[in-house]
């Protein structure tokens, strides 16, 4: 038993030295809710019109994906969501005035596990019968940030019952056919109320990777 207690904790510490394997994946900013405000709404006076509007752009699985790793200390495992809604709202053709907004089935909930799956879906996690949907709505979209991104998103992420402003990286690419969103970063579960520990000898990480891929055709 000593020797089986010495290995788990050797392989935690070894797992929180390396910094994990999620280390170069940014980690968002995570705040307070924004939801009072109009989408891209600055501080700096004026706030765009609530009433304007661009290419209403559909967001849908069949152009998008969804998905998100969370890791432990024996492992990883990955999964996202099959059943999604949304809208790219593209203004002028310009990211930093247009806006984004996502509404997410978390029925629709899948992993490359079975049995965790069925986990994910119950109160441990998030617990869908009583908070069948998440969503995401952008807040201010600013051009700026570090290579290979090209633009910093913020809004609010509802998730669990839970709202918070969120602010991350993302590759964002105009064309006339389309529109491409990607994105990967870390949110802490426990901001969204998900404090499952995990078991005792392969305990869950508090970070999670969600990684954004949209790419509606504009009309």
């Amino acid at each position: 038993m000593k020797m089986f207690l010495t290995a788990v904790l050797g392989s935690t510490l070894l797992f929180a030295a390396c910094g994990g394997p999620d280390a170069n994946i940014p980690k968002a900013n995570t705040s307070a809710p924004s939801s009072n405000k109009p989408a891209n709404a600055t501080n700096t006076g004026t706030a765009p019109s609530t009433t304007a509007k661009g290419e209403g752009l559909a967001i849908t699985p069949a152009n998008s994906s969804v998905t998100f790793v969370g890791y432990k200390v024996t492992g990883q495992h990955s999964g996202g969501f099959t059943m999604f809604s949304g809208t790219v709202d593209l203004v002028n053709g310009k990211p930093e005035e247009s806006s984004v907004s996502v509404d997410i089935d978390a029925t629709s909930i899948f992993s490359d596990d079975a049995k965790l799956t069925e986990h994910l879906k119950s109160k441990d996690f998030f617990e869908i019968e009583k908070f069948p949907k998440a969503s995401f709505k952008s807040t201010k979209i600013e051009a700026g940030a570090k290579a290979p991104d090209n633009y910093t998103v913020t809004g609010d992420l509802e998730m669990h019952g839970v709202t918070k402003s969120v602010t991350f990286p993302a590759k964002i690419d105009v064309t006339d056919a389309d529109v491409t969103v990607k994105a990967g970063f870390r949110i802490n579960r426990k901001d969204f109320g998900i404090v499952y520990a995990g078991m005792a000898d392969n305990a869950i990480r508090d970070d999670v990777s969600i990684m954004l891929n949209v790419k509606p055709n504009r009309k």
